[in-house]
């Protein structure tokens, strides 16, 4: 049986991700499972410009790599050394992602099993302050020359890795290296029990920083499925790499359906506006229907762009609905058409010149009479209703609750009870902030599946 070698890496660079980043400096022990059998070392000639944060964490400066090797001149070393052999780094991911991008660009195709000394470390001696190199160095007494220096960095961390060998009673490092385990794209500082543990059920997820802050929430079909996508491939995209060092917990919850789940996500991105959540903000409608009254007193129906400093009669998500709405208002009730706004303006209170000049508008009275009537069909015509579904298990059903068009809220409903009005399902569900794209969604599943819904008279 051919005896592991293991290659142990450190890396200095100009920045914090390999797509807009580049190695100023690389470390390599190789480790024979007892001790270290070779090194290398190397400065780089990263070819741009060296940030003075970079210089003030390393000491390394432009005057320092001009004259050293370009990655291309030492890629066929750097890849003898590596091929063949299992990585090992402290953060295993970061240093991976620049190699085999920097390989990449040299014509270079090179893929390895990965040990990441962090995770190594939390499964077999838990309960540190912290796994930083320095800290875990500090604790237990392993000397750091040169910190944050590629050699220093790499030293320390063949010391430490090779006590983790020693003290690997359980064949926590076996398993780790297995081509199936999760600790090969597992978060660095995420525990893998919390990912063995997720449900494989709908629901809503959230990842945890180190504070406990939660900085992204999703929902999934099969919520374990879906976290270990986040996990999978090779992306050196910075907004991903640093997504992935902040990842320090995971927690979730179960979710009847599908529908609920993209509810509660809704709702939970609304609440805490983690970090890394971008892609719900395109949902939120653009335009609405907008009532006021101008210098003469007549009540004017505009259609404008939402913004937080007004208040509208009705949210759609595109100028077309808005002027298609008040068209069919106009229609139906004979309102003056010179009293309204079919174009996107710029909402104000005060009088429009032409007011003034118009000649044989209606009466004030009259006029504002009809804008009454089109703004109580709006309100009628607002659906109120509770969709009923599967529950989490047998003993309960879910209920999705629409209040005058509005995202009221929902929860699980044990299925002996009995509802006899809109009280009786408000007193069951929890109360969520809601918004326009819930209310959309939820309307338009219940014009999908009429037979989940109990349309309930407003009281």
């Amino acid at each position: 049986m051919m005896k592991l070698e293991y290659a142990i890496v450190d890396i200095e660079t100009t920045g914090g991700n390999a797509r807009g980043s580049r190695m100023t400096e690389i470390a390599i022990r190789i480790h024979n499972g007892k001790e270290v059998i070779e090194s290398f070392d190397s400065l780089i000639n990263p070819e741009k410009d060296i940030p003075l944060a970079i210089f003030a964490l390393t000491g390394i400066d432009n005057e320092m790599v001009r004259h050293a090797p370009v990655f291309g001149d030492i890629a066929k070393r750097v890849f003898e050394m590596l091929e063949g052999r299992i990585f090992v780094a402290h953060n295993v991911n970061f240093d991976y992602s620049f190699i085999k991008h920097q390989l990449a660009e040299c014509g270079i195709k090179w893929a390895a099993k990965k040990l990441c000394t962090v995770r190594m470390a939390r499964k077999i001696k838990p309960g540190h302050r912290s796994y930083s190199l320095g800290y875990l160095c500090d604790d237990l007494d392993i000397p750091i020359l040169n910190r944050h220096r590629a050699g220093g960095d790499c030293e320390a961390t063949a010391i430490l890795f090779s006590r983790l060998l020693q003290w690997d009673e359980d064949g926590v490092i076996a398993g780790m290296i297995k081509k199936s385990s999760k600790d090969q794209r597992l978060p660095p500082n995420l525990p893998a029990d919390q990912f063995e543990a997720l449900p494989e059920r709908p629901g809503v997820y959230y990842f945890h920083d180190l504070k406990g802050k939660v900085i992204y929430v999703g929902k999934a079909l099969n919520i374990k499925k879906r976290v270990g996508q986040h996990f999978s491939g090779h992306n050196i995209n910075p907004q991903r790499q640093n997504f992935m060092r902040e990842i320090y917990a995971i927690s979730s919850e179960i979710c009847a359906t599908e529908l609920m789940a993209l509810l509660l996500e809704c709702a939970e991105i609304k609440r805490l506006w983690p970090a890394h959540n971008r892609a719900l903000k395109k949902y939120e409608p653009k335009f609405g229907l907008f009532v006021y009254e101008d210098m003469a007193g007549y009540k004017r129906l505009a259609v404008g762009k939402l913004s937080k400093f007004h208040t509208c009669c009705m949210m759609v998500n595109r100028e077309y609905d808005a002027v298609k709405l008040l068209s069919g208002l106009v229609d139906r009730y004979g309102i003056d058409t010179r009293l309204c706004s079919f174009t996107n303006t710029k909402l104000s209170r005060q009088d429009i010149a032409q007011t003034a000049i118009m000649a044989h508008l209606p009466p004030v009275d009259e006029h504002n009479a009809l804008v009454e009537s089109a703004l109580e069909e709006l309100q009628r015509c607002r659906p109120t209703f509770a969709l009923f579904d599967k529950g989490r298990d047998g003993n309960e059903k879910s209920c999705v609750f629409i209040e005058k068009g509005n995202f009221y809220g929902m929860g699980y409903i044990d299925s002996g009870c009995q509802l006899s009005d809109i009280d009786d399902v408000r007193d069951n569900l929890t109360r969520y902030a809601g918004n326009h794209y819930m209310a959309q969604l939820i309307i338009n599943y219940a014009e999908r599946y009429p037979r989940k819904v109990m349309n309930l008279a407003h009281q």
